[in-house]
């Protein structure tokens, strides 16, 4: 087995998921101001130091994707955060792409940018200690949404960034987001993932990026959060695995969802469904953000006298998707 696919094996195996800590400065800055902190630099570190000093979180989680920013930071010990969590048992990951930007005649659409000079950067990302990246790409659906140009354009980004990844020694994690925004049915969820996936294992394939080194991070398929028939538990899990059945090769070691904007107890029993509906190639797991780390949020709120409170809240949620699996 290649180191690569030794890492990305062991990003979804023995029940543990990967932790997305990678808001950039404007998301992040918007979180903490929502709980009354201040969106400082130093607040933005205090919180992830926070995060990735969690007791036990080697229990739950196998690795913690950072921005930028984080990855060249150092905790209070003056250990930088990938010196940290390579010492607990944790890969340390980086996000490289560098945001949706609009789609030049496609209105309303959006294409993630940040191809140029990724080489280098993923030649840097590897010195600082990185061992996985992610790259994340986003598809509304609405009225003739998403378009096949929006698709292409996409998934041959996604494409591109994954052979740049490997050839760099980083495992990729692919992210195609199909948007829950909306008020479309599970149905059309279904439909438009399932384009969306042909698709990009398609680009994948023609980009000869190997399957058994990556990781793949799509939607759960869902109905729309405005839809007025919301599907069971049950049925939105058999309706997520069976389009994975028809689109992912079984090669790709394991999937590891995004939460999307559920709230956390959601994704949590949809990830927990999931692993009932028969035997599979691929491991099932998670790499969630905020329906990780929303309740230890809530419970710092810049505060120390809450620093072990809001670890906690953050160990209960990685305990319990754990347990999900």
């Amino acid at each position: 087995m290649s180191s690569l696919a030794e890492v990305a094996n062991t990003l979804v195996s023995n029940r543990r998921g990967v932790l997305a800590a990678d808001e950039s400065i404007g998301t992040m800055s918007a979180r903490l101001k929502s709980v009354g902190v201040e969106a400082a630099d130093e607040k933005r570190r205090v919180y992830r130091e926070l995060i990735v000093t969690t007791p036990d979180l080697v229990d739950s989680i196998s690795g913690v994707i950072l921005a930028d920013d984080t990855l060249r930071q150092r905790l209070s010990d003056e250990r930088t955060f990938p010196e940290a969590l390579t010492a607990m048992g944790i890969h340390p990951g980086i996000k490289v792409d560098t945001g949706a930007k609009p789609l030049a005649g496609a209105a309303g659409e959006k294409v993630t940018e940040g191809l140029d000079g990724l080489r280098e950067r993923v030649a840097e990302y590897v010195g600082l200690g990185a061992t996985f990246a992610k790259w994340r790409a986003v598809f509304d659906i609405g009225d003739g949404l998403p378009s096949e140009r929006a698709v292409r354009a996409n998934v041959h980004a996604l494409a591109r960034y994954a052979g740049l990844c490997q050839e760099g020694g980083l495992v990729p994690i692919v992210e195609p987001e199909v948007l829950m925004d909306g008020s479309h049915s599970l149905a059309r969820c279904q439909q438009v993932t399932r384009v969306v996936l042909r698709s990009l294992f398609d680009e994948l394939a023609l980009m000869q990026v190997d399957f058994d080194g990556m990781v793949l991070k799509p939607n759960m398929v869902v109905a729309g959060k405005d839809c007025p028939e919301q599907p069971g538990v049950d049925e939105a899990a058999r309706t997520t695995v069976e389009t994975l059945r028809e689109t992912v090769p079984p090669t790709v070691p394991g999937i590891a969802f995004l939460s999307g904007g559920q709230t956390p107890e959601t994704a949590t029993r949809h990830l927990g469904a999931m692993q009932n509906c028969g035997s599979l190639p691929w491991e099932l797991t998670y790499s969630f953000g905020r329906a990780l780390v929303g309740p230890a949020l809530e419970s710092w709120r810049g505060d120390p006298a809450n620093w072990e409170a809001a670890q906690r809240a953050l160990s209960v949620r990685a305990v319990a998707n754990a347990a999900a699996r």
